[in-house]
């Protein structure tokens, strides 16, 4: 059943649309600038969970000195205002300049491969870089995708997004509806995608991330050792000087298998979160650290 529209709600949109229209006028390195000083000012000014992103960085990097660490928080919420206005400017834009932003992607073989002998996968990511425009990146190249996203309160806001994604060939699985939804995807010979580094409190497995063990789904790993298809981490993270242009790697993850399901899981799990961890070391900048992640 479809959620309502409130005038609050299309209030929202109205004044997301103007503000969009606005960022289009500009050119787009300076919309880019923009988005940065936004989330500067909000991580430096008003201190938008400050607290838990320095408790965070702290955690994960307790060797490295403050002043480091202050300039890795500042980093990070420039990253996050900066692909926030990015994402938005470039999810009506045409495969090929996807494809343009997102020039020779590693290790993606292996995934095409798997499509084109109809196996299906799992394509994880996690909030590192501009999460949005990895999975793009895939569609963009011929990859059936399905992702596994949240339903937007606003319906105006989630219809938008749905249209941006189909454009690509994106087709969305609702977080309900997953398990069955995945299975089906998978399959269909299909890639499934989810954002990986969620906390998953109770109902998850603790393997270590970064240091310090997290809670982590154990779904994704459980359909791909259950289904027998291959698991892939991917994301795409900004190049230094080049705005608008993203450097995007994708590797298989695999574990050894020793025959019991319970175990088999809980490696793969450390071993795609511990992926997803080495990324992040790379560039700390460019991680989501104001999520409660622990």
């Amino acid at each position: 059943m479809a959620r309502p529209v409130t005038f609050r709600h299309v209030m929202e949109y109205a004044v997301f649309r103007v503000c969009l229209g606005v960022l289009r006028l500009l050119p787009e390195r300076w919309a880019l600038t923009l988005g940065g000083a936004l989330g500067w000012f909000a991580g430096a000014v008003v201190r938008v969970r400050r607290d838990v992103t320095d408790a965070n960085i702290a955690r994960s990097f307790p060797d490295r000195d403050q002043r480091w660490r202050d300039r890795i928080a500042l980093a990070s919420y420039r990253n996050l205002g900066r692909e926030g206005v990015a994402s938005f400017l470039f999810a009506s834009e045409s495969p090929e300049r996807v494809i343009e932003r997102t020039p020779n992607p590693t290790g993606a073989e292996p995934l095409h491969e798997a499509v084109k002998n109809g196996l299906g996968a799992i394509l994880l990511t996690g909030h590192l870089g501009n999460w949005e425009l990895a999975g793009a990146a895939v569609a963009a190249r011929g990859v059936p995708l399905a992702a596994v996203a949240v339903r937007q309160t606003n319906r105006l806001f989630d219809d938008d997004l749905m249209h941006n994604r189909a454009r690509l060939g994106i087709s969305i699985i609702r977080r309900g509806d997953a398990p069955l939804d995945v299975i089906r995807t998978l399959r269909a010979g299909r890639v499934a995608g989810l954002v990986a580094d969620q906390n998953a409190r109770r109902g998850g497995l603790f393997v270590d991330f970064l240091g310090t063990p997290a809670s982590t789904a154990r779904g994704p790993a459980l359909l791909a050792l259950r289904a027998n298809v291959p698991l892939f981490l991917g994301s795409c993270v900004a190049m230094d000087g080049e705005p608008g242009r993203y450097r995007c790697e994708i590797e298989e993850i695999t574990c050894e298998r020793t025959g019991n399901l319970h175990e088999d899981v809980r490696r793969l799990t450390a071993a795609h979160v511990s992926a997803l961890a080495e990324r992040v070391r790379r560039d700390p900048g460019q991680y989501f650290w104001q999520h409660r992640r622990w």
